[in-house]
């Protein structure tokens, strides 16, 4: 079984079944034994250390982004909300003051 995963191993790598090496058969016999799953090589990043795999100082400030204006959508959106909340404020105002005249007629 380690020969014939050998030979697969070489042509996988670009070689004749014929021409397994060294390295195909141990490759082969930790593949088998299951070796590769239980000590998977470390990426380059697992073997930084942890205070070199992220860099707290930036290296450039950046720059602030320029500022867009709205578009006239927005622009015209907000005018009717605020002419609509100082409509509705002076509806109350005036509510509020028909009230008030209600109340000291009644006294």
């Amino acid at each position: 079984m380690v020969m014939e995963r050998a030979r697969q191993i070489a042509v996988i790598n670009g070689r004749s079944e014929r021409d397994v090496i060294d390295t195909d058969v141990a490759e082969a016999r930790r593949e088998l034994q299951g070796e590769d799953e239980l000590h998977p090589t470390p990426t380059r990043e697992e073997n930084l250390p942890e205070d070199k795999r992220w860099d707290p100082v930036p290296a450039s400030e950046g720059r602030k982004a320029p500022s867009i204006e709205p578009s006239d959508e927005q622009t015209f959106a907000e005018k009717l909300v605020d002419e609509g909340v100082a409509d509705a404020e002076l509806d109350q105002e005036i509510e509020a003051t028909r009230n008030d005249i209600k109340r000291e007629r009644w006294k």
